[in-house]
């Protein structure tokens, strides 16, 4: 008799999880191969923000204009991958070592935050979610962004996060935010200005990339440095000394170049 009744509870747990998993699936996951073609018009993101403003009274609005991946600085676009997710065309939509890493400061700090959002775990939560770090929201951000690595390419997933990351208050995008803070179009960024962009990102409406806030200046020197040694940006003075014939070595770079 026991047995047959733990058989028969075995049976029906799996008969639940058979029934529930479709359903959790298709509760959480919407029609992301919309996105192959499709831009997005608004972000849940976007609407949480203005729910937000319109609570508090705050006439702001959103600023954001498309932009192809191929009219992005690749300063910006190499500047975002290392301060955000350096394994981005690597990994297929999450970071393992990082989540462990999060976790593990989880449970010291006995906070539930589950940081270490790959770029592709980034979108999903944009795209559809809330903002809120509760577990539900995570399970629901894991199944759409493994869904997403599995129809989207990587080009894509990049593409649509610089157009719907948020850049600063009422900012989405990375054409958006580089008219805001630079007054020009993305195409045309500066290694130090793609520096400064990518250096907000982990809190885009408390630091300011024009700013010389503490976090702003020693992450972005620090996202600029990993360029040059990573062959992405060439520094000025190595340009200046490889063009000289043979530049006296007392003499600095400024007087090299006196039209500078």
């Amino acid at each position: 008799m026991i047995k047959r009744k733990r058989l028969r509870k075995i049976t029906f747990l799996f008969i639940a999880l058979v029934i529930t998993l479709p359903l959790v699936y298709f509760l959480f996951v919407p029609d992301i191969s919309r996105l192959k073609k499709e831009n997005p018009r608004k972000t849940s993101l976007m609407e949480y923000r203005e729910r937000e403003w319109q609570e508090k009274g705050i006439k702001y609005r959103i600023h954001k204009i498309w932009v192809p991946l191929a009219r992005v600085s690749p300063y910006l676009v190499k500047a975002v991958l290392i301060a955000e997710d350096d394994k981005f065309w690597r990994h297929e939509g999450f970071d393992y070592k990082a989540i462990q890493k999060a976790m593990e400061k989880d449970i010291k700090a006995r906070k539930f935050k589950l940081g270490g959002s790959t770029i592709s775990q980034q979108l999903a939560k944009n795209l559809y979610l809330s903002p809120s770090k509760n577990p539900l929201r995570k399970i629901a951000e894991a199944i759409i962004t493994w869904r997403m690595e599995r129809v989207l390419s990587k080009k894509r997933i990049l593409e649509l996060y610089l157009n719907v990351v948020e850049w600063g208050e009422g900012i989405f995008g990375v054409e958006a935010a580089s008219r805001h803070y630079y007054g020009k179009s993305s195409s045309e960024l500066t290694p130090e200005e793609a520096s400064r962009l990518a250096a907000v990102l982990p809190n885009p409406r408390k630091y300011n990339p024009v700013s010389d806030q503490r976090y702003v200046v020693n992450r972005s020197n620090l996202i600029y440095s990993i360029m040059v040694k990573r062959g992405i940006v060439v520094p000025e003075y190595e340009e200046v000394t490889e063009e000289s014939e043979s530049p006296p070595p007392s003499v600095p770079v400024e007087e090299q170049n006196p039209s500078k």
